[in-house]
């Protein structure tokens, strides 16, 4: 049980590292370093909120697989998939605060209102990330508290 809790805390810790990862480089390809640097300093609250839900989640799935693979039961599948869902929501959500940014750049790609609706909704698509990263700790929250409920 307490190698259980140390590998899901692990890949919790793990996933948000990556996460936060993928916001500095997407973040510096588009712009660079130096606005990556400010759009974290201008946004860090939102930013680690969603790197540390999406990491609670990433933890609390790998804790609820460690649960099934110990031979006590049936893996929810929707546990997994709200966490998939919930980690596109916070990267797409970190992400969007470059997207005025790159107006520049995709007019050749033809997505220009896309690129501009983002940006000027920078803030609500946060936080609608933080709403899914919510929903996903309470969703596979209630699933190890139901499954270790049937098992005990």
């Amino acid at each position: 049980m307490t190698n259980n809790i140390a590998k899901s805390t692990l890949y919790g810790v793990l996933a948000s590292a990556i996460l936060l990862g993928v916001y500095f480089v997407v973040l510096t390809l588009v712009s660079g370093w130096g606005y990556a640097q400010s759009q974290f300093a201008d946004f860090w609250y939102y930013i680690i909120s969603l790197v540390v839900g999406f990491g609670i989640q990433i933890a609390l799935y790998q804790y609820l697989r460690g649960l099934v693979r110990s031979g006590q039961g049936m893996l929810p599948a929707q546990a997994g998939n709200v966490a998939g869902v919930s980690g596109v929501t916070s990267t797409v959500s970190m992400i969007s605060c470059c997207a005025h940014y790159a107006v520049s750049v995709l007019p050749i790609l033809g997505i220009t209102g896309i690129a501009t609706f983002v940006a000027q909704y920078q803030v609500d698509i946060f936080w609608a990330g933080l709403t899914m990263n919510v929903f996903g700790i309470i969703f596979i929250g209630s699933n190890i508290i139901t499954f270790k409920q049937l098992h005990a």
